[in-house]
């Protein structure tokens, strides 16, 4: 999958699944519920055990049709072992330009972590394909991220941290390009019980909840539109 097709099915599905597992197993039956539910994409964080192998076999068994990513790379040496491993994209919780330049020279998606305005526009500048907004709902969550938005609408922001069934169609609303959701959507007690139900369902109440606040938004597009 090229840089492009990724960021296309990213903007596309608007849901980026976080995946914190306190195993290898718990993450790949974590992997297959989020794809049940109908999303299509997988993040998977460093602090999985065995992380880099598990990018790997995801990668075998299902890459033809998960966008399989990384999640958590901290620096370019862990951004290079996951690209070796499959990798398509990569996701930092915070700014670090070397990973940036790293991922830009390997022609792979980069999700630079920011908080304040000066990181958001640092990490634009380096390069970055859309930005982590992390953690944004510890700081005003939606209208955190609309007032961003206003001097720096170019900028393709993803909320992490904080986004729930009940504040995804409100950071919708505000301007966010996707959402990166983690333990509201891989609901850890799930996993343990072994009941994938509970996260399939999940997965499609997140889907359901960011096509309709897109819709919401277009309708309101379509008015002004119509009045001009």
């Amino acid at each position: 999958m090229t840089k492009q097709e990724a960021c296309e099915r990213i903007m596309q599905v608007g849901i980026v699944p976080v995946v914190r597992a306190c195993s290898a197993d718990k993450a790949l039956r974590a992997v297959e519920a989020i794809c049940q539910g109908g999303i299509p994409i997988a993040e998977i964080t460093m602090t999985v055990p065995g992380a880099i192998d598990v990018i790997r076999g995801l990668v075998k068994t299902v890459g033809s049709h998960v966008l399989v990513g990384a999640g958590t790379v901290l620096n370019a040496v862990t951004a290079r072992q996951c690209i070796d491993a499959g990798a398509e994209f990569l996701v930092s919780p915070g700014l670090d330009l070397p990973t940036v330049e790293f991922a830009i020279s390997q022609q792979k998606l980069i999700m630079a972590g920011a908080l304040t305005p000066t990181e958001v526009m640092a990490a634009a500048n380096a390069g970055a394909d859309f930005v982590k907004i992390f953690p944004c709902g510890q700081v005003g969550g939606p209208s955190y991220l609309k007032a961003l938005r206003g001097p720096l609408p170019h900028i393709r922001m993803v909320p992490t941290g904080g986004v729930s069934l009940n504040t995804a169609a409100d950071f919708i609303l505000a301007g966010a390009a996707a959402l990166g959701v983690g333990g509201e959507l891989v609901d850890a007690e799930a996993l343990h019980a072994r009941k994938p139900e509970v996260i399939e369902q999940n997965a499609r109440r997140f889907l359901s909840a960011v096509r309709d606040a897109r819709a919401q938004i277009a309708r309101k597009r379509a008015a002004v539109a119509a009045t001009v």
